[in-house]
């Protein structure tokens, strides 16, 4: 079986955001085997300097790629990413697949972020949108795209 690993950096405080996130997770257990992995953001002052920001997205990305499943296609969002359509994502997992990879991990940094290495030893970078999300939102969205791009290669009706 296929199996999908979604690295986030920061946890999920709002109930609504939670049960959203538990459900769409739930849903791609029904195609895939699914980890959720949950790191600590960095902690930082009020009004961090640059040099404080990049020293704690260093110490994330250390966390971040000790965590990805050896041989895991990797796939990092970012807003600098290439922006897909959902049947563009389903595509390149479906293309994944074909390749003979078994498994996909995918990347949320903090919010400041992701330390250039991550960005590096990515497949893909993956935009969203031109648009700004809040950080917790993403997470839901991700979690939501990766189900619609199982339910497409499935051929359900999900994705309309």
């Amino acid at each position: 079986m296929f199996s999908i690993t979604l690295i986030t950096v920061g946890r999920l405080k709002e109930k609504f955001y939670v049960a959203a996130a538990e459900e769409y997770a739930k849903r791609i257990r029904a195609y895939a085997r699914f980890d959720l992995v949950e790191l600590p953001e960095q902690r930082l002052p009020e009004d961090p300097s640059g040099a404080q920001i990049e020293a704690g997205l260093k110490k994330e990305g250390e966390q971040i790629l000790s965590k990805v499943p050896k041989g895991a296609w990797l796939c990092v969002l970012s807003p600098e990413g290439k922006m897909l359509s959902s049947e563009q994502l389903a595509a390149a997992l479906s293309d994944v697949k074909s390749r003979g990879r078994s498994a996909a991990c995918f990347v949320i940094g903090s919010s400041f972020g992701l330390a250039p290495e991550v960005k590096r030893k990515a497949d893909l970078l993956l935009s969203m949108s031109k648009m700004t999300f809040p950080h917790h939102l993403a997470r839901v969205m991700v979690l939501e795209q990766l189900y619609r791009a199982e339910a497409i290669q499935a051929g359900s009706k999900y994705h309309k």
